[in-house]
């Protein structure tokens, strides 16, 4: 699916101003209400757009430590791996990696201790080889999009001219 520019200032426009509504998005562009109506649709039917929902702090739910943890798996379990640890509340995001390890969690935890129940639990996991955990110290960069948006509205301004 292509991105192009005017998508890519509605993607912009929902990332900075989330709580807008879709008339005043249309008013901000200077398009029609039906106009971005369709795009929006669209932009969702071809999974551009993902959710809608809010962004929510870990910290501010009593979660304040962070770490990545890489998990290695015994061959031919990556799947029954992958599903126990979608029943771990602890962890928001896994992924099939290369490297070291065959996955990588970003998990949260109430303080060092509660980390390292989880891990422990990670560790008794059929299927689960071994562990290694890198503690969050500080977020550098944080989560964004707009920088990848406003990137790929530049490209498609520069095909299109």
């Amino acid at each position: 699916m292509a991105v192009d520019a005017l998508d890519a200032k509605i993607l912009k426009l929902l990332l900075e101003r989330p709580r807008t509504s879709v008339r005043e998005y249309a008013r901000l562009l200077g398009i029609a209400r039906g106009t971005l109506q369709a795009r929006l649709d669209r932009l969702e039917r071809d999974g551009v757009i993902t959710g809608t929902g809010p962004r929510l702090s870990p910290a501010a739910l009593g979660h304040p430590v962070l770490a990545f943890v890489h998990i290695e798996v015994t061959q031919g379990h990556l799947d029954p791996v992958a599903d126990a640890l979608g029943g771990v509340p602890e962890i928001l995001e896994a992924f099939s990696i290369t490297g070291g390890g065959d996955l990588m969690a970003r998990v949260v935890a109430r303080d060092p201790a509660h980390l390292e129940d989880v891990i422990q639990l990670l560790v008794r996991m059929p299927g689960v080889v071994r562990t290694r955990t890198e503690m969050v110290l500080r977020e550098r960069v944080p989560f964004r999009m707009v920088p990848l948006v406003e990137a790929v509205g530049r490209a498609t301004d520069k095909r299109g001219a």
